[in-house]
């Protein structure tokens, strides 16, 4: 699915479809997780961190309103230069993950905490190869790590939250070492600041946002931090 070109006929049936059969914000349902019991201190004026969890417009929005964020670039992860173009990505064949490369400064907030972030209201890591209406391998849950710490600290958060049992099913969440995170074309940076009433926005991740304010007020911030900011 194209969803950055759905012509402005389409757009207008397509919100017209969620108005009339779908209750607004219904879309997404947040989940009050504990905290990481382990976690990774650091001193360095910044770290990085490549999260994947269907597409990146919400990925990315809901990391621009978390305190401590410098940054949040949507792009791509898994595959190849060659291959990190929207288009051929969307065919599903080129081993990419839709991705959001995190700056955030350690001393605000920990990797624990944006891994709480990813998992709680982020997306669903019990879906395969899916996240709401996007199918696909480009649309996976997965975790880059940059480090063996950050390896550790995601798998133990996984097992904990498995062992609780705060999901239905079983996390599908893949823990894999980053070989490059490549930054997608400028049409997808800040999209859903920029878009708020795009239908698929309004219906998909305009809640998760929401339920960042909601589950976790205390890392969320009103005022997203832009990539359009940081130029």
């Amino acid at each position: 699915m194209n969803k950055t070109f759905l012509s402005s006929a389409l757009a207008a049936t397509v919100a017209v479809a969620f108005a009339t059969s779908t209750p607004a914000f219904a879309a997404e349902k947040a989940v009050s997780l504990p905290a990481p019991m382990q976690d990774t201190p650091s001193t360095a004026a910044t770290e990085t961190a490549v999260f994947a969890g269907g597409c990146f417009w919400g990925v990315q929005g809901v990391f621009q309103h978390t305190k401590g964020v410098i940054n949040a670039v949507s792009g791509y992860a898994g595959g190849d230069k060659a291959t990190a173009h929207y288009p051929i990505v969307s065919t599903g064949a080129t081993g990419h993950a839709e991705s959001v490369q995190v700056t955030y400064d350690p001393k605000q907030v920990s990797y624990g905490k944006l891994l709480q972030v990813f998992f709680s209201v982020a997306h669903d890591p019990t879906q395969l190869n899916r996240q709401g209406p996007d199918t696909g391998t480009q649309y996976r849950s997965a975790i880059f790590f940059r480090t063996p710490q950050q390896k550790d600290v995601a798998e133990h958060y996984i097992a904990q939250l498995d062992a609780a049992k705060v999901y239905p099913a079983k996390i599908v969440t893949q823990v894999t070492p980053l070989k490059e995170f490549y930054a997608a074309e400028s049409y997808h940076q800040d999209y859903l600041t920029l878009h708020p009433d795009q239908p698929y926005i309004a219906y998909n991740d305009l809640p998760k946002i929401a339920n960042l304010k909601a589950v976790m007020p205390q890392v969320y911030r009103g005022k997203p931090v832009l990539v359009s900011d940081a130029k």
